[in-house]
């Protein structure tokens, strides 16, 4: 079920309505149920991988708390992890590691005949296994309790505002949100609604108005002028941000709905001043799940600058492989981890002291960060390294080719409500921004953006970029 469908419309208020007509005893069985169906929406016997990971680290939970014995809790704990990413490296791998073996017996000159299966990747698998093995991880720690109760547990990995595409939360704080008996609060209500509101015009209103330009462009780079594709290179960089910043809210507001609270998954990326505060803003619960669990265990920088090197490129590769199954994601990750690096040893040897707030050198710095942004996106948005190569060429040679009619300033138009809407909530979100607003200026806005969002929607029913994650 996507949120940018009528689908959705018909389901979230009648689940909210139960929720608050149930007594609190009861309503974990209603998200259970809720949330099954929201996923089987896709591909209904996906649900039992959904339910196989719930019952293996659940299992594990129980049984690390359990022995006292170190080695069987970290084999119980290992158990867990391997589980997970065995899970993740068939149904989003297989093919992708069937290919390169294919490749790496062509150079040794032997044969390989790759395994044909018919495997499609369960929507959002990335996102479940890393957050029930955050759950795991925490427990082997000691930082949080097994949690007895499979209901519970299974709520944590099911709960359909964030199952598809995050937030990544931590059993600490879903789980002790799912348990809380909610009464109806009409902050919860107004506050859910404007977000949910603002993420549905972010997504259909602006990105989904994108997405024609950029995949006209992609398609065929060669056909148009370096300027058109110059402009999809940004536009697209403006696309997959409405595009995953709009689920993010929407997935906060649906939850708030119902009385929890998630964490915000962006905050203004597109002003950050480096590519190390672009990662502090964008996909924040992705970064803290990386550096919690495995740039830190892999000894962070306190084993040296080598060591530390490799661990940042280690983490990067990792980002990029999580992304997609292909070379293409590898290079756009290993970039960022490359450009990281540059910009730390420059700051390091020209002594750069960045501080926050307006000044000419963090504006300077900003347009460098989104430029440099940019162009790694084309890695991530290009099929292949042919049609990455195609449009980098493009952009280059393509001055002499007539400029096609494309509906740019359209999208432009979109882009400049994004980069005033970031302004205006740089310190904020637009929940609490409009919440001390007064009532005239609050309403101008709800029907400012009702009136953008059924008149400017695209027209195709597009789903959510990150689902394909």
């Amino acid at each position: 079920m996507l949120f940018n469908s009528v689908h959705f419309l018909f389901f979230l208020p009648l689940v909210v309505a139960m929720y608050y007509i149930l007594p609190p005893k009861f309503r974990w069985i209603l998200i259970f149920i809720s949330s099954c169906y929201f996923y089987m929406c896709f591909v209904p016997k996906y649900i039992l991988i959904l339910f196989a990971i719930i019952l293996i680290d659940y299992i594990s939970g129980l049984t690390i708390e359990q022995v006292h014995d170190k080695k069987l809790k970290k084999f119980y704990l290992v158990f867990s992890i391997v589980s997970n990413v065995a899970l993740l490296a068939f149904f989003k791998y297989f093919h992708f590691i069937n290919e390169n073996l294919e490749g790496v017996f062509k150079v040794f000159g032997a044969t390989y005949t790759p395994t044909n299966l018919d495997i499609i990747l369960p929507i959002g698998l990335s996102f479940h296994t890393f957050q029930s093995m955050a759950y795991t991880i925490e427990v082997y720690r000691g930082n949080q309790k097994a949690e007895k109760h499979l209901g519970y547990f299974a709520n944590y990995v099911l709960f359909f505002p964030q199952m598809v595409a995050g937030p990544i939360e931590k059993y600490q704080t879903l789980g002790s949100e799912l348990k809380k008996e909610i009464k109806f609060n009409y902050d919860n209500f107004s506050n859910g609604f404007r977000l949910i509101l603002f993420g549905l015009f972010v997504k259909m209103a602006v990105a989904d108005n994108i997405a024609p330009i950029v995949n006209e462009v992609y398609a065929n780079p060669m056909e148009f002028h370096s300027l058109e594709v110059f402009a999809a290179i940004v536009l697209f960089s403006f696309q997959i941000y409405a595009d995953f910043y709009g689920y993010s809210t929407i997935a906060i507001g649906a939850a708030r709905l119902l009385g929890v609270h998630l964490i915000d998954n962006f905050k203004t990326p597109y002003l950050a001043t480096s590519i190390n505060d672009f990662w502090k803003r964008w996909h924040i619960s992705l970064t803290s799940w990386f550096r919690e669990y495995v740039y830190i265990p892999l000894g962070g920088s306190r084993l040296g600058n080598a060591k530390w090197v490799f661990n940042i490129l280690v983490i990067f590769f990792i980002s990029g492989l999580w992304h997609g199954a292909s070379w293409t994601f590898v290079v756009w990750g290993l970039l960022h981890g490359a450009f990281y690096l540059f910009e730390r040893l420059f700051n390091y040897l020209f002594k750069v002291k960045i501080k926050e707030g307006f000044s000419v050198l963090n504006l300077f710095l900003g347009i460098k960060t989104f430029v440099l942004v940019s162009f790694i996106w084309i890695f991530f948005r290009a099929e292949s390294f042919e049609k990455a190569k195609d449009i980098i060429k493009a952009f280059l040679k393509n001055w002499h080719v007539p400029l096609n009619q494309l509906q740019i300033n359209y999208a432009l138009f979109f882009v400049l409500i994004i980069i005033i809407t970031d302004v205006l909530l740089y310190k904020s979100r637009i929940d609490n921004w409009l919440h001390v607003k007064k009532p005239i200026l609050r309403w101008s806005v709800y029907v400012l953006l009702l009136f953008l969002l059924m008149g400017m929607s695209g027209m195709d029913n597009l789903p959510f970029i990150y689902f394909q994650f």
